[in-house]
Protein backbone atom coordinates (compact mmCIF):
# COMPACT_ATOMS: atom_id res chain seq x y z
CA UNK A 1 0.00 0.00 0.00
CA UNK A 2 2.81 2.40 1.03
CA UNK A 3 4.60 1.97 -2.44
CA UNK A 4 1.27 2.26 -4.32
CA UNK A 5 1.40 5.56 -2.81
CA UNK A 6 5.17 6.73 -3.23
CA UNK A 7 4.59 5.68 -6.90
CA UNK A 8 0.78 7.96 -6.55
CA UNK A 9 2.88 10.54 -5.14
CA UNK A 10 5.50 10.20 -7.57
CA UNK A 11 3.25 10.11 -10.66
CA UNK A 12 1.91 13.43 -9.56
CA UNK A 13 4.70 15.20 -9.00
CA UNK A 14 5.60 14.06 -12.78
CA UNK A 15 2.47 15.36 -13.85
CA UNK A 16 2.90 18.72 -12.29
CA UNK A 17 5.97 19.11 -13.64
CA UNK A 18 5.24 18.16 -17.29
CA UNK A 19 2.53 20.62 -16.43
CA UNK A 20 4.38 23.85 -15.49
CA UNK A 21 6.90 22.54 -19.03
CA UNK A 22 3.87 23.09 -21.39
CA UNK A 23 2.62 26.23 -19.88
CA UNK A 24 6.49 27.64 -20.22
CA UNK A 25 6.85 26.33 -23.75
CA UNK A 26 3.30 27.91 -24.59
CA UNK A 27 4.67 30.95 -22.84
CA UNK A 28 7.57 30.94 -24.89
CA UNK A 29 5.70 30.72 -28.10
CA UNK A 30 3.71 33.60 -27.66
CA UNK A 31 6.78 35.61 -27.04
CA UNK A 32 7.78 37.50 -30.29
CA UNK A 33 11.32 37.23 -31.58
CA UNK A 34 13.29 40.12 -31.48
CA UNK A 35 16.22 41.35 -33.92
CA UNK A 36 18.80 43.84 -33.58
CA UNK A 37 21.37 45.83 -35.98
CA UNK A 38 24.83 46.05 -35.30
CA UNK A 39 26.78 48.67 -37.46
CA UNK A 40 30.19 48.82 -36.78
CA UNK A 41 30.65 52.36 -39.03
CA UNK A 42 34.01 52.17 -39.26
CA UNK A 43 33.96 49.43 -41.49
CA UNK A 44 30.67 50.51 -43.16
CA UNK A 45 32.50 53.78 -43.95
CA UNK A 46 35.79 52.26 -45.32
CA UNK A 47 34.02 49.53 -47.47
CA UNK A 48 31.09 51.37 -48.85
CA UNK A 49 33.42 54.62 -49.68
CA UNK A 50 35.79 52.04 -51.69
CA UNK A 51 32.99 50.59 -53.33
CA UNK A 52 31.20 53.52 -54.19
CA UNK A 53 33.41 56.06 -54.30
CA UNK A 54 36.69 54.68 -54.61
CA UNK A 55 37.91 55.85 -51.45
CA UNK A 56 38.13 54.84 -47.89
CA UNK A 57 38.94 58.24 -46.89
CA UNK A 58 35.54 59.96 -45.17
CA UNK A 59 36.27 63.47 -46.54
CA UNK A 60 36.15 62.44 -50.30
CA UNK A 61 31.92 61.61 -50.26
CA UNK A 62 29.40 61.97 -48.23
CA UNK A 63 27.17 59.07 -46.68
CA UNK A 64 23.43 59.21 -46.14
CA UNK A 65 23.26 57.45 -43.32
CA UNK A 66 19.64 58.02 -42.34
CA UNK A 67 18.83 56.37 -45.54
CA UNK A 68 21.25 54.17 -45.22
CA UNK A 69 20.05 52.72 -41.79
CA UNK A 70 16.41 52.70 -42.90
CA UNK A 71 17.10 50.84 -45.89
CA UNK A 72 19.32 48.21 -43.27
CA UNK A 73 15.92 48.25 -40.95
CA UNK A 74 13.78 47.64 -44.54
CA UNK A 75 16.37 44.61 -45.47
CA UNK A 76 16.14 43.24 -41.84
CA UNK A 77 12.89 43.24 -42.04
CA UNK A 78 12.49 41.00 -45.04
CA UNK A 79 14.66 38.67 -43.30
CA UNK A 80 13.92 38.38 -39.98
CA UNK A 81 9.85 38.33 -41.26
CA UNK A 82 8.32 36.94 -37.84
CA UNK A 83 10.72 39.49 -35.39
CA UNK A 84 10.64 42.70 -34.56
CA UNK A 85 13.36 45.64 -34.26
CA UNK A 86 14.53 46.17 -30.90
CA UNK A 87 17.00 48.65 -32.48
CA UNK A 88 19.77 50.09 -34.73
CA UNK A 89 23.33 49.92 -32.56
CA UNK A 90 25.97 52.50 -34.25
CA UNK A 91 29.36 52.38 -33.32
CA UNK A 92 31.62 54.60 -34.42
CA UNK A 93 34.94 56.82 -32.92
CA UNK A 94 35.48 59.91 -31.90
CA UNK A 95 37.71 62.08 -30.48
CA UNK A 96 37.43 61.99 -26.86
CA UNK A 97 33.98 60.29 -27.26
CA UNK A 98 32.31 63.60 -28.06
CA UNK A 99 30.30 63.48 -30.85
CA UNK A 100 30.49 65.17 -34.22
CA UNK A 101 28.01 66.94 -35.91
CA UNK A 102 27.00 63.76 -37.98
CA UNK A 103 27.54 61.22 -35.51
CA UNK A 104 24.57 63.65 -33.24
CA UNK A 105 22.27 63.56 -36.12
CA UNK A 106 22.44 59.88 -36.58
CA UNK A 107 22.05 60.04 -32.53
CA UNK A 108 18.31 61.39 -32.84
CA UNK A 109 17.22 59.08 -35.72
CA UNK A 110 14.48 56.83 -34.12
CA UNK A 111 15.51 53.30 -33.50
CA UNK A 112 19.15 54.02 -33.39
CA UNK A 113 21.55 54.06 -30.18
CA UNK A 114 25.27 55.44 -31.50
CA UNK A 115 28.07 53.91 -29.18
CA UNK A 116 31.35 55.74 -29.55
CA UNK A 117 34.80 54.60 -28.83
CA UNK A 118 38.21 56.49 -29.49
CA UNK A 119 40.19 57.71 -32.48
CA UNK A 120 44.01 58.10 -31.75
CA UNK A 121 45.96 60.12 -33.33
CA UNK A 122 46.26 58.06 -36.60
CA UNK A 123 42.38 58.67 -36.60
CA UNK A 124 41.95 54.93 -35.89
CA UNK A 125 39.30 53.62 -33.80
CA UNK A 126 39.30 52.44 -30.29
CA UNK A 127 37.24 50.81 -27.82
CA UNK A 128 34.71 49.92 -30.24
CA UNK A 129 34.93 46.08 -30.40
CA UNK A 130 34.95 45.75 -26.78
CA UNK A 131 31.43 48.12 -27.19
CA UNK A 132 30.15 45.60 -29.45
CA UNK A 133 31.02 42.71 -27.51
CA UNK A 134 29.63 43.92 -24.30
CA UNK A 135 26.53 44.76 -25.87
CA UNK A 136 26.17 42.02 -28.32
CA UNK A 137 26.51 39.55 -24.74
CA UNK A 138 24.42 41.76 -22.47
CA UNK A 139 21.70 41.68 -25.28
CA UNK A 140 21.95 37.84 -25.74
CA UNK A 141 22.11 37.26 -21.87
CA UNK A 142 19.15 38.88 -21.14
CA UNK A 143 16.81 37.38 -23.88
CA UNK A 144 16.16 40.86 -25.55
CA UNK A 145 17.08 39.60 -29.18
CA UNK A 146 16.76 36.29 -30.84
CA UNK A 147 19.33 37.34 -33.31
CA UNK A 148 21.83 40.09 -34.18
CA UNK A 149 22.53 41.72 -37.63
CA UNK A 150 26.21 42.32 -37.54
CA UNK A 151 27.48 45.20 -40.34
CA UNK A 152 31.29 44.29 -39.46
CA UNK A 153 34.52 42.76 -40.70
CA UNK A 154 37.32 42.74 -37.94
CA UNK A 155 38.17 39.63 -36.67
CA UNK A 156 38.50 41.24 -33.35
CA UNK A 157 34.29 40.77 -33.36
CA UNK A 158 35.28 36.93 -33.24
CA UNK A 159 34.58 36.73 -29.31
CA UNK A 160 31.30 39.11 -29.59
CA UNK A 161 30.06 36.47 -31.30
CA UNK A 162 31.02 33.75 -29.48
CA UNK A 163 29.80 35.47 -26.25
CA UNK A 164 26.37 36.72 -27.71
CA UNK A 165 26.12 32.82 -29.02
CA UNK A 166 26.89 31.23 -26.09
CA UNK A 167 23.66 32.87 -24.60
CA UNK A 168 21.18 31.40 -27.26
CA UNK A 169 21.26 34.12 -29.85
CA UNK A 170 21.86 33.90 -33.47
CA UNK A 171 24.64 36.00 -34.98
CA UNK A 172 24.05 36.93 -38.77
CA UNK A 173 27.31 38.44 -40.56
CA UNK A 174 26.39 41.12 -43.19
CA UNK A 175 29.21 42.35 -45.25
CA UNK A 176 29.98 45.10 -48.00
CA UNK A 177 31.47 43.57 -51.27
CA UNK A 178 34.36 44.14 -51.78
CA UNK A 179 35.84 45.42 -55.37
CA UNK A 180 38.81 42.57 -54.86
CA UNK A 181 39.45 39.96 -52.60
CA UNK A 182 37.96 40.31 -49.08
CA UNK A 183 37.17 42.55 -46.54
CA UNK A 184 36.33 40.39 -44.06
CA UNK A 185 38.29 38.22 -41.62
CA UNK A 186 38.00 34.71 -42.22
CA UNK A 187 37.52 33.70 -38.53
CA UNK A 188 34.74 36.23 -38.17
CA UNK A 189 33.32 34.34 -41.56
CA UNK A 190 33.86 30.78 -39.94
CA UNK A 191 32.42 31.90 -36.35
CA UNK A 192 28.84 33.25 -37.59
CA UNK A 193 25.82 31.52 -38.17
CA UNK A 194 25.24 32.99 -41.68
CA UNK A 195 26.61 35.41 -44.04
CA UNK A 196 24.91 37.64 -46.71
CA UNK A 197 26.80 40.51 -48.36
CA UNK A 198 25.13 43.91 -49.44
CA UNK A 199 26.34 44.85 -53.07
CA UNK A 200 26.70 47.72 -55.20
CA UNK A 201 23.44 48.62 -56.06
CA UNK A 202 22.32 48.86 -52.23
CA UNK A 203 24.76 51.08 -51.45
CA UNK A 204 24.78 53.49 -54.43
CA UNK A 205 22.13 55.22 -53.39
CA UNK A 206 22.97 56.82 -49.91
CA UNK A 207 27.35 57.03 -51.03
CA UNK A 208 28.67 60.35 -53.05
CA UNK A 209 31.53 61.85 -53.88
CA UNK A 210 31.75 65.28 -52.22
CA UNK A 211 30.59 67.95 -55.01
CA UNK A 212 28.54 70.67 -55.22
CA UNK A 213 24.72 70.75 -56.69
CA UNK A 214 22.98 73.76 -58.02
CA UNK A 215 21.27 73.97 -55.04
CA UNK A 216 24.07 73.48 -52.19
CA UNK A 217 26.00 76.15 -53.64
CA UNK A 218 23.60 78.52 -53.24
CA UNK A 219 22.99 80.07 -49.71
CA UNK A 220 18.86 79.54 -49.73
CA UNK A 221 17.40 79.71 -46.57
CA UNK A 222 16.52 76.89 -44.21
CA UNK A 223 13.10 76.21 -45.23
CA UNK A 224 10.91 75.07 -42.39
CA UNK A 225 9.37 71.60 -40.99
CA UNK A 226 5.59 73.08 -42.08
CA UNK A 227 7.18 73.88 -45.56
CA UNK A 228 9.01 70.53 -45.67
CA UNK A 229 5.51 69.05 -44.61
CA UNK A 230 3.55 70.28 -47.31
CA UNK A 231 6.47 69.46 -49.92
CA UNK A 232 6.12 65.63 -48.88
CA UNK A 233 2.37 65.93 -49.25
CA UNK A 234 2.49 67.21 -52.56
CA UNK A 235 5.23 64.51 -53.97
CA UNK A 236 2.74 62.06 -52.47
CA UNK A 237 0.04 63.08 -54.49
CA UNK A 238 2.08 63.54 -57.80
CA UNK A 239 3.36 60.10 -57.29
CA UNK A 240 -0.33 58.52 -56.63
CA UNK A 241 -1.31 59.66 -59.77
CA UNK A 242 1.80 58.69 -61.50
CA UNK A 243 2.15 55.42 -59.89
CA UNK A 244 -1.19 54.82 -59.33
CA UNK A 245 -2.49 53.52 -55.48
CA UNK A 246 -1.53 49.93 -56.19
CA UNK A 247 2.18 50.30 -55.83
CA UNK A 248 2.03 52.78 -54.03
CA UNK A 249 -0.17 50.88 -51.71
CA UNK A 250 2.73 48.71 -51.32
CA UNK A 251 4.98 50.57 -49.06
CA UNK A 252 1.80 50.76 -46.50
CA UNK A 253 2.91 47.51 -44.25
CA UNK A 254 5.92 49.13 -43.50
CA UNK A 255 4.81 52.68 -41.85
CA UNK A 256 6.59 54.39 -40.36
CA UNK A 257 9.66 53.53 -42.27
CA UNK A 258 9.29 53.79 -46.52
CA UNK A 259 11.63 51.28 -48.44
CA UNK A 260 15.14 52.67 -48.84
CA UNK A 261 14.65 53.17 -52.77
CA UNK A 262 11.53 55.31 -51.88
CA UNK A 263 13.05 57.03 -49.20
CA UNK A 264 15.96 58.03 -51.46
CA UNK A 265 13.81 59.09 -54.92
CA UNK A 266 11.32 61.22 -52.07
CA UNK A 267 14.51 63.03 -50.78
CA UNK A 268 16.04 63.68 -54.26
CA UNK A 269 12.85 65.27 -55.23
CA UNK A 270 11.73 67.25 -52.09
CA UNK A 271 15.20 69.00 -52.68
CA UNK A 272 14.56 69.43 -56.15
CA UNK A 273 11.56 71.47 -55.29
CA UNK A 274 12.99 73.19 -52.28
CA UNK A 275 16.23 73.65 -53.82
CA UNK A 276 17.28 73.20 -50.60
CA UNK A 277 19.77 69.81 -49.34
CA UNK A 278 18.06 68.01 -46.67
CA UNK A 279 21.30 65.54 -46.04
CA UNK A 280 22.66 65.39 -42.33
CA UNK A 281 19.15 67.07 -41.18
CA UNK A 282 17.13 64.48 -39.47
CA UNK A 283 14.24 66.91 -38.33
CA UNK A 284 13.55 68.55 -41.63
CA UNK A 285 13.94 64.38 -43.20
CA UNK A 286 11.08 63.30 -40.49
CA UNK A 287 8.88 66.41 -41.37
CA UNK A 288 9.35 65.48 -45.34
CA UNK A 289 8.09 61.57 -43.99
CA UNK A 290 5.49 63.15 -42.04
CA UNK A 291 3.99 65.18 -44.70
CA UNK A 292 4.31 62.31 -47.39
CA UNK A 293 2.54 59.67 -45.04
CA UNK A 294 -0.28 62.35 -43.95
CA UNK A 295 -1.26 62.51 -47.32
CA UNK A 296 -1.42 58.62 -47.62
CA UNK A 297 -3.65 58.40 -44.12
CA UNK A 298 -5.86 60.68 -46.17
CA UNK A 299 -6.53 58.14 -49.53
CA UNK A 300 -5.81 54.74 -47.42
CA UNK A 301 -7.06 55.20 -43.81
CA UNK A 302 -4.02 54.20 -42.58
Amino acid sequence: MNDHSSLDAVSARLDATNDLLRRMLAEVAKTPSTHAIFVDAGYLYAAAGRLVAGTEDRRAFDLDAEGLIDSLIDKARTIFADSRLLRVYWYDGARRRIHTTEQQSIAELPDVKVRLGNLNANNQQKGVDSLIRSDLESLARHRAISDAALLGGDEDLVSAVEAAQGYGARVHLWGIEAPEGRNQAEPLLWEVDSQRTLDLDFFKPYVSRRASTSYESVEAPRPTREQVRFVGAQIAAQWLGERGREKLAEVLPGHPYLPGPVDQDLLVEAEGLLQYSLRGQPDLRRALRDGFWAHLQTQFQI
